[in-house]
């Protein structure tokens, strides 16, 4: 039987190095074929990712792990102009070591190399295997229709030559059904310090790889992924929806976790509005103030994480909320004792599983909506930063699978959602026998079917294996590794 290896390139942070460890487990788990080496680079700012690396390591024997050499960041300065840029020239200053790693531990191993499989803002270590003659390939932790997004800017800016504006009409994007207005792009698309062009790098980079994988589903994205045949894009592999289901709780969680799961199991099925914003959303209390309002006014009952921005320049995780009684509407918390439950943390994924939540307020990360979409739960949008305000104008405009609250909102932008607009989302969300529910549902079963035998996934990631199988089964490629 042939074996082979991959190494994989994850961008520092832990919500990539846990999408790459779940795809890698995936891919384990499908074919014992292979054994995956997962080369780690350190956060710039924050704390190691070695506890999740622990855990992965004493659990699956299968996954090594290279700690690489920390290297100097950027300026600080730098992080505040552009995100997007400053992740991208930290992990171009890794290349040298990547490439020694691999050159030391795995290329002199006995298992031949089937190619790296590299993150979306590690698109310059695809330079790192064709020097060393092996294929690559892109893991990106987005959906398919942004990966669409990162292939137009090129085109776009040899057609322009600028990034966009806010007073540019709606842009003709191949993987978006609707016209995309400028309101609805991501912000590096209008960041002229650096976040605007080192995406069109990217999306130029992407298509000297030897594949794409996608944590998506083609009955989902079917538009999205239909645009890309014809047009010279390596094949596109959507091996999705891989979603984490057992939702391991942070250490020291488990008491909130066991109070809020408590909490739901007394709530009637489907009545509770789940409000959570991922691992860096988080709020001031003048927004605060207005979601609680705009809560009570619903009638709804809701578990709400509510969360504060970091002390420190934003660079660390947010902060629970804390003397809730100074910072909310007086009375509220008396008033609403009973039906909301209001917590830092949350386990989203078992809460999104419990039959108690009938609908989601998220700012529509794309790991959120899977998870959303597999448990049958419908969506309120209300995107925060990255690529949330494309995925929440698809859900809502192309794809009808979500309730609108805000698209174009932007977190930092000094804008407040007012009580009526949540209000009036809620009441909509959570609506029993609305078309938006009926279709999520109707989706929650196509995304299941996707990943078993038969299924659109399974099948995808099949062609996947066979053709990093096959890397190794022809000549190697001239290597200038020496």
């Amino acid at each position: 039987m042939k074996r082979a290896e991959l190494v994989f390139i994850p961008t520092p942070g832990m919500g990539h190095l846990a999408s790459t460890l779940a795809f890698a487990k995936h891919l384990l788990d499908r074919d014992d074929r292979f054994s995956i080496t997962v080369l780690v680079m350190n956060p710039a700012f924050a704390p190691t990712n070695h506890s999740l690396v622990q855990f992965i390591a004493a659990s699956d024997t299968r996954v090594r792990f290279i700690h690489l050499p920390q290297v100097d960041p950027p300026p600080k300065e730098l992080f505040f102009k552009s995100v997007e840029k400053f992740i991208t020239e930290y992990v171009e200053n890794y290349r040298s070591h990547v490439k020694e790693a691999i050159i030391n531990h795995v290329l002199s191993a006995s298992l031949p190399l089937a190619g790296l499989v590299v993150d979306l803002f590690c698109s310059s270590m695809i330079d790192v295997a064709h020097e060393l003659g092996v294929p690559s390939y892109v893991f990106f932790t987005a959906n398919a229709a942004f990966f669409g997004f990162m292939l137009y800017l090129p085109t776009r800016h040899d057609q322009v030559g600028i990034e966009f504006r806010e007073t540019d009409p709606e842009s003709v994007i191949p993987s978006y059904v609707n016209p995309v207005p400028p309101g609805a792009l991501s912000s590096f698309a209008l960041n002229k310090e650096g976040g605007y062009i080192c995406n069109v790098n990217h999306g130029r980079k992407y298509k000297e790889a030897d594949g794409i994988i996608i944590n998506t589903f083609s009955e989902l994205e079917s538009h999205a992924a239909s645009s890309f045949f014809n047009d010279g894009t390596p094949p596109v592999y959507t091996v999705g929806p891989m979603i984490d289901l057992k939702g391991k709780a942070p250490s020291g969680d488990n008491q909130a976790k066991h109070e809020i799961m408590k909490w739901l199991d007394d709530q009637p099925p489907s009545s509770v509005v789940f409000l959570c914003f991922g691992s860096r959303g988080s709020f001031g209390e003048p927004q605060l103030k207005e979601t609680a309002l705009g809560l009570e006014r619903s009638g709804h009952r809701f578990l709400w994480s509510a969360r504060l921005p970091s002390r420190d320049d934003g660079l660390a995780k947010p902060t629970d909320a804390e003397n809730l009684e100074e910072i909310l509407p007086p009375g509220f918390l008396e008033r609403t004792r009973g039906i909301g439950m209001i917590c830092g943390w949350a386990p989203q994924v078992e809460v999104l599983a419990h039959k108690a939540i009938g609908g989601f307020v998220s700012h529509c990360g794309w790991n959120s909506i899977l998870e959303s979409l597999w448990h049958g739960v419908p969506i309120a949008t209300w995107p925060l930063y990255a690529e949330q305000q494309t995925n929440a104008f698809q859900m809502v405009r192309d794809l009808g699978l979500a309730v609108e609250l805000k698209i174009n909102y932007r977190l930092g932008s000094g804008v407040l959602v007012m009580a009526e607009e949540i209000e009036n989302a809620v009441k909509c969300l959570m609506e029993a026998d609305s078309e938006v529910r009926k279709r999520v549902k109707e989706m929650s079963e196509k995304s299941r079917q996707a990943v078993i035998e038969g299924g659109s996934s399974y099948a995808s990631l099949g062609r996947l294996i066979e053709a990093m199988i096959a890397n190794v089964t022809v000549p190697a490629r001239k290597s200038n590794m020496w």
